[in-house]
């Protein structure tokens, strides 16, 4: 049947028994496809019967309909005709993990960071409420781990304003975001879950009272009369409507019928209803159900069957990061850690097992990880929070004015900075280092290995008196690249016989620039590689070195506008040094989803390109410069540290 379907309107007069073939199809089609793939698939599996229902209740792509987060949209993309294209989900050229506008007219958000859409439904449908748009909805499907975001309570208060915008929210309650979700939140929704409701409760009633002589209506009608407290302590959802939004649910999220039923209500209120829907994250999927942490939440290249990853994976920088912040929580007891809904991505999971009550998981809400962290450093302990990079974008105005104005010492660490590749241009960590670079007081560390990260680590939270802030990339860490010295802070990983290029390398990138070093010097220009450690404040060491060579270039895994290379050049200006810096980053542009080393090569972050750009520049550089005797290499252009290697 899956394959009858290529836009929704194929959804339309089929029978239930048949509707419920089709999702059988369609799980199967998600797990041999991700599992080939990658890509998230335990949301998809638990949603599947209702992108169904919210299909055949609503005509996208009139009716508007949002994603939050995106990743639950992959039924959405096979029943509005991208199902051929799963074979190329996530890859180079393919279709995106999350809505693509350039895929298609049924998608309209790429949001990858959740509890954002329901501002964009806001404004969607007040738009066409201005415009005096009568036959168009807006329907958005929230998790319930998106609800654990402030933003997303600041839109349904604005939401609620407002009694006649035709829109429908459903929040798909499977209870895990990244993790348990957490919260007040959490534990409203679950009785909810736990809870029959209140009308059936007054049916009840009802039939016992009429059947009481004399005081039995008018008790009825007084209990009647007080059903909002009735409602609040039998069913919760009072405090749904409290805010102004019709209630509907809980609804069986596996039932087509019913969750039809609901929608079909909704859609006619003619006023904001929210549509409670349980489902089952990873449902169909033996290995998702049984994955008690994360319901196979997102999944590289795995065996359809087992679940079990078919590429082996080497250690990553997350997990020596967790080991090393375990060990530094041994020995220091006021270090505690924090993080977003994502202790298992972030690595704080080990360190919740070990130190319990020293670990926050505060939801998805950066924005008070981060406000609340100042607080836990005013009143005596060092906090650890632990984000993608990507995510501390939506906290930058608390790590700006709560934390660095407070000078408070709480140690921010960026997993996945730099460039990520699959989950699209919103998954890309490449601002960071031009957004920390603005902050006063803050201490930015790039290490370039494991050893290093352990070392910068040690180093960030020993810092008690202002920020600091570690950031790392993603996936498999390099081999440790020891330096041939390390001069007044600065480590230097490669010599060159010649003054000609000051290499500047930050952090995962050295041993990209060590090969195009080694490159380059058979090319007869001469490279020094070296490797700040510590971006933020630049070492002054740095421009002492770099009086003794005709130029400078800087390699870094951010956007070129802002970051290392722009505060280096400001650095110079400042000592009125007047040499050329020529920086290597990432364009200023959004980059779609591919793999990170096709990235690369696109941008020129490769051994072969930043060669040709080293050779490039020493030809076009003019002065002398000399370099002291003891740097000189051997005759065959590599460090020590290289023929060691």
């Amino acid at each position: 049947m899956l394959e009858e379907i290529n836009t929704p309107a194929n959804l339309q007069g089929r029978t239930y028994p048949e509707l419920d073939q089709l999702a059988g199809e369609i799980r199967s089609f998600l797990i041999e496809k991700v599992s080939r793939t990658g890509g998230h698939l335990g949301p998809n599996l638990g949603v599947v019967e209702l992108t169904i229902a919210m299909h055949r209740i609503f005509d996208s792509p009139k009716d508007v309909m949002l994603f939050d987060t995106g990743h639950q949209s992959y039924v959405h993309k096979i029943l509005t005709g991208r199902g051929k294209d799963f074979d190329q989900l996530r890859q180079k050229g393919g279709i995106s993990g999350y809505p693509n506008r350039r895929e298609s007219a049924h998608d309209v958000i790429e949001n990858s960071h959740a509890s954002g859409a329901l501002s964009w439904a806001h404004g969607i449908a007040s738009a066409f409420k201005i415009q005096k748009i009568a036959d168009r909805k807006v329907v958005a499907l929230v998790g319930d781990g998106a609800l654990t975001g402030g933003m997303a309570w600041e839109a349904l208060n604005n939401i609620a304003a407002n009694d006649e915008l035709p829109l429908v929210i459903i929040v798909n309650d499977n209870e895990r975001s990244y993790s348990p979700t957490i919260g007040g939140l959490a534990t409203y929704l679950s009785t909810l879950r736990a809870t029959s409701g209140y009308e059936r409760f007054l049916d009840w009633g009802k039939g016992v009272l009429e059947k009481t002589p004399v005081v039995g209506q008018p008790i009825y009608e007084t209990l009647h009369g007080v059903k909002k407290g009735i409602k609040d302590i039998v069913a919760p959802q009072g405090m749904f409507e409290d805010l102004g939004l019709k209630y509907i649910g809980p609804v069986d999220g596996h039932n087509i019928a019913a969750i039809e039923d609901s929608l079909r209500l909704a859609k006619n209120y003619g006023a904001p209803v929210l549509v409670h829907v349980i489902t089952e994250k990873g449902r169909g999927h033996a290995p998702a159900v049984q994955d008690e942490a994360e319901k196979f939440h997102a999944v590289g290249i795995v065996d359809a069957e087992t679940g079990e990853p078919l590429a082996k994976s080497g250690t990553s920088w997350t997990s020596i990061f967790s080991e090393e912040l375990v060990a530094l929580g041994g020995e220091r007891e006021d270090l505690v850690a924090i993080t977003a809904a994502m202790l298992g991505p972030t690595g704080l999971d080990k360190f919740q097992r070990q130190f319990p009550t020293r670990t926050f998981d505060v939801g998805i809400a950066e924005q008070h990880a981060a406000a609340s962290a100042a607080g836990m450093a005013f009143a005596g302990l060092h906090p650890v929070v632990a984000v993608y990079s990507t995510f501390l974008n939506r906290a930058f105005d608390q790590l700006l004015l709560d934390v660095a104005l407070h000078k408070a010492g709480v140690t921010f660490v960026l997993d996945r900075a730099g460039v990520t590749g699959d989950d699209g241009p919103s998954h890309n960590g490449i601002w960071d280092l031009a957004l920390s670079g603005i902050v006063p007081g803050l201490a930015v560390a790039a290490p370039r290995d494991g050893a290093r990260l352990r070392e910068l680590l040690r180093e960030a939270v020993a810092i008690n008196d202002g920020p600091s802030l570690l950031r790392f990339p993603k996936g498999a860490v390099v081999a440790d690249i020891p330096a041939f010295e390390r001069r007044d802070g600065i480590d230097v990983l490669y010599r060159g016989e010649s003054a000609d290029i000051l290499f500047v390398s930050v952090g995962a990138l050295a041993q990209i620039a060590v090969e195009a070093a080694a490159q380059a010097y058979r090319e007869g220009v001469g490279v020094t590689v070296i490797d700040p450690r510590w971006v933020k404040p630049l070492n002054q060491a740095l421009v002492t070195m770099a009086r003794r060579y005709k130029s400078v270039v800087v390699l870094e895994d951010g956007i070129e506008h802002g970051g290392i290379a722009s505060t280096i050049s400001e650095l110079f200006r400042e000592h009125e040094l007047e040499i050329p810096v020529h920086s290597i980053g990432v364009p200023l542009e959004f980059f779609e989803h591919a793999k990170r080393a096709e990235i690369f090569n696109e941008i020129g972050i490769t051994v072969q390109s930043i060669t040709r750009s080293l050779v490039g520049w020493s030809s076009t550089n003019s002065g002398a410069a000399s370099i002291e005797e003891e740097t000189q290499l051997p005759q065959d252009g590599t460090s020590n540290q290289l023929r060691s290697r």
